[in-house]
């Protein structure tokens, strides 16, 4: 298994060699004349056109490891579209008579054979040092014999996973398992498949099950491992230019904020520790990115003795439970707030699908018997506040109805990520962060 260190690092790389090649192929022209254009400023504007569209692309990614040709073809295309705005930039400037169209055109072709070659040499010498897949991959059987798949793959009965959607620690345990792998591959009975395909869709990572049928298990392509047709299943909803960006909005207003807000928090800890007996916050493990779990903190809001560690009992409007302080940071979401530290250290997003405690129940039935596809929504990390709250689906779920209007809102917001709908949810969230079923 091969771990996310080594795809970073050769993701970088990868970059450094596509720098490399621009570089070269711009600065060529100092050595011709060129009617006193200055290529260093040029070559900075190329090498950020390039490094935003190489990201957005596809040209570092688990793709283009896997298959040179397509991180070639996808890094050329970004390479095509940053001459296109250098052209575009000099009609608007002027440049054109300072800088001749050939000679861009020249530039243009050299990178693009440079490119080429430095992608391939960086693909020979890492196959020829890690071996001839630069991915992380397991292969799992559940019940399939044969003395191939036993070479080259794990048993998940000797590993003890099952495909139980009606167990989270089952769930955890499979998420610990792929932690850092690229693909998973699945060889297992045909009455077992479906199953499968439904616990790797939720995993947050790249699935396939290997399979003569095709129907039922919504399947996004076909690969082959190791000779064998797999059917993909699940790919992670996003990109790795996409996490990033997510990553770094988290970061961008999570550190200024709690700067910002720390007197309020420790106005409010004191008022806590003033009003009852007990801990500040409140720690309870909730289900995470890829269905693991992870420990969520609060402001504690109800009595220590009788809090819910489960989430059992949601909290009602004259619950007894609640202390004084309690009712009023619950009533404005101030509780809430610790979950900034989750944020920081990256268990938690400040959007996406809000993380739900183990017990938290539906009606008379738990959230995951109410729809088996309540495990998808956690290819995500969990956020602080998310579409299904900005609609106004928050409080107790007293119904089915509760629990499926926020899951499809979840759905909804997993399948149409972009980084503009993470900031209008955030600031959307300003306006509900005091509601009526907030108790």
């Amino acid at each position: 298994m091969r771990s996310t260190t080594l795809r970073l690092r050769l993701y970088i790389l990868l970059a450094l060699a596509d720098a490399l090649a621009i570089s070269l192929a711009m600065l060529a022209p100092l050595y011709m004349p060129t009617y006193g254009v200055q290529w260093i400023p040029i070559l900075f504007v190329a090498l950020a056109l390039y490094g935003w569209t190489s990201f957005t692309k596809g040209a570092f990614s688990i793709q283009a490891l896997e298959a040179p040709r397509f991180g070639i073809r996808t890094a050329l295309h970004a390479l095509a579209a940053t001459f296109a705005g250098l052209f575009l930039v000099s009609y608007f400037l002027r440049l054109e008579q300072r800088l001749p169209r050939l000679t861009l055109l020249a530039v243009m072709i050299g990178a693009a054979l440079l490119l080429i070659l430095f992608r391939l040499i960086v693909d020979k010498l890492a196959r020829r040092r890690h071996g001839r897949s630069l991915v992380s991959e397991l292969a799992l059987v559940d019940g399939e014999d044969g003395a191939i798949l036993r070479s080259s793959c794990l048993s998940t009965e000797t590993l003890g996973i099952e495909p139980d959607l009606a167990n989270p620690a089952m769930l955890d345990a499979f998420a610990r398992l792929t932690r850092g792998i690229d693909r998973v591959v699945i060889f297992c009975p045909p009455e077992r498949r479906e199953r499968w395909a439904m616990m790797l869709k939720g995993a947050n990572v790249r699935g396939e099950i290997a399979t003569e049928g095709l129907e039922q298990f919504g399947v996004l392509g076909v690969e082959r491992y190791k000779g064998r047709v797999t059917l993909l299943v699940s790919t992670g909803p996003l990109a790795l230019a996409q996490r990033i960006m997510k990553r770094m909005l988290d970061i961008s207003v999570t550190l200024p904020l709690l700067i910002l807000i720390s007197p309020a928090l420790l106005a409010v800890a004191v008022a806590i520790k003033l009003d009852s007996k007990g801990p500040v916050f409140f720690k309870q493990r909730r289900v995470g990115r890829g269905n693991a779990f992870f420990n969520i903190y609060k402001f504690r809001s109800m009595i220590t003795e009788q809090s819910d560690s489960e989430g059992r009992v949601s909290a009602s409007r004259d619950d007894n439970r609640i202390t004084r302080v309690g009712r009023l940071i619950r009533r404005t979401s101030i509780d809430e707030l610790p979950q900034l530290f989750n944020v920081l250290l990256g268990s938690m997003s400040l959007v996406g699908p809000r993380p739900h405690a183990l017990g938290s129940l539906a009606g008379e039935h738990l959230f995951w018997e109410v729809n088996e596809r309540y495990w998808h929504r956690h290819v995500l990390k969990p956020g602080i506040t998310g579409l299904a709250q900005v609609r106004g689906f928050r409080g107790a779920t007293h119904h089915r109805r509760d629990l499926e209007q926020r899951l499809q809102a979840d759905l909804e917001y997993i399948a149409n990520w972009s980084l503009w709908q993470d900031i209008v949810i955030i600031i959307s969230t300003l306006k509900v962060a005091v509601h009526r079923n907030a108790y």
